[in-house]
């Protein structure tokens, strides 16, 4: 048996014109930012370090008040625990130890808090990082912007900047026009 021959004659491909040759590669161009930068010299960034330190002074103040209560309360049960009948100094042990225990869960509370301050300053650092990364980039054509850590490899064909310091000028101008 012979195969059938094809019913439409195979039509070699055209050469490509001049006009058809695909277009020299662009540049890519990319900006970079160091993020830990922008946190310690924009406005933003260091309001938030300020107010989070702030809070931080504030709970370790507390903190270390409460504690000094407790150690004054501990001296003034151990000064007279020798003239105490056993029922009473069980009482003293357990209304110490409660005291203890709210001492310690004040200071979770407070670390509670603080690490939700902090989160929440975070992220509106991020966003107004990622707000004014959108500004500058369409400003200046850059088809992506990154952080500066996340770059492993850049070819030779890839345009390359760092914007961190136009980013910090734009987040300072819109943190002063609010």
């Amino acid at each position: 048996l012979q195969p059938a021959a094809p019913a439409t004659p195979a039509v070699p491909p055209s050469p490509l014109k001049v006009s058809e040759t695909p277009k020299a590669q662009q540049t890519l161009r990319i900006g970079y930012v160091d993020i830990a930068r922008i946190g310690s010299e924009s406005t933003l960034g260091k309001a938030s370090s300020a107010k989070s330190r702030e809070k931080q002074e504030k709970f370790q103040a507390r903190i270390l008040a409460k504690r000094k209560q407790l150690d004054k309360q501990k001296a003034a049960i151990e000064a007279k625990i020798s003239t105490l009948t056993p029922q009473q100094r069980e009482a003293k042990a357990r209304e110490f130890q409660k005291k203890v225990e709210e001492f310690q869960k004040f200071g979770m509370n407070a670390e509670k808090e603080l690490q939700a301050l902090q989160e929440e300053l975070t992220k509106a650092l991020f966003a107004a990082i990622e707000q004014a990364a959108t500004k500058y980039g369409k400003t200046n054509g850059l088809g992506l912007v990154i952080i500066k850590r996340e770059l492993l490899y850049l070819d030779s064909g890839v345009d390359s900047q760092d914007v961190t310091e136009g980013l910090i000028k734009l987040m300072n101008e819109k943190g002063g026009k609010r």
